[in-house]
């Protein structure tokens, strides 16, 4: 990248100030590593700071970074970590003898009514479950009947047929015309 045509960007990211030389805002956010519009919601800028810019251009297209708060020059790999405020006190603990009572826990829910209606629903599904094998075992029984009536009609249908056959040969032999 040739130096006259890198601008100096600046942001910050998480615990560390960060700058970068690149030539366009879409590269310095490239370099940050996110596709969020940082300028757009004034979180990183053209950088004005001297020591800053001659650091970035130093090292075109490369993140430098420092603890937030620091005055310590940008690097690669900054050596301070950033001052972290103390966490709040805790407020001091009671004599013995005057300890808080904990509360009384909760008596669970009544699930009574929950009970009954799982109860209710279950048998309800046995129910119908007992009602589609009837069902299917009626439908078998009926399909049994039906083939076998047909079979019986069939037969019968032959027996008629072959009747007929006779009759009319009779007929015929008796001298008759069909």
């Amino acid at each position: 990248m040739a130096a006259g045509r890198l601008k100096v960007f600046q942001a910050q990211l998480g615990f560390f100030d960060t700058v970068v030389a690149t030539p366009s805002r879409a590269a310095a956010l490239r370099a940050w590593g996110t596709r969020q519009d940082l300028f757009a919601s004034g979180d990183a800028r053209l950088s004005t700071d001297k020591a800053a810019v001659a650091a970035a251009l130093e090292h075109p297209g490369a993140l430098l970074r420092r603890a937030v708060g620091s005055t310590d020059p940008f690097q690669l790999e900054p050596a301070s970590l950033p001052n972290v405020p103390d966490a709040p006190q805790r407020p001091a603990v009671k004599a013995a003898g005057q300890t808080r009572r904990a509360p009384a826990p909760k008596p669970p829910p009544d699930r009574t009514e929950l009970d009954a209606a799982e109860l209710a629903l279950r048998s309800l599904d046995e129910a119908r479950k007992s009602e589609e094998a009837d069902l299917r075992q009626r439908q078998d029984d009926l399909d049994a009947s039906r083939r076998s009536a047909q079979k019986a009609y069939v037969e019968a249908h032959k027996t008629a047929k072959a009747a007929i056959a006779r009759a009319e040969e009779l007929y015929r032999k008796a001298g008759g015309e069909v």
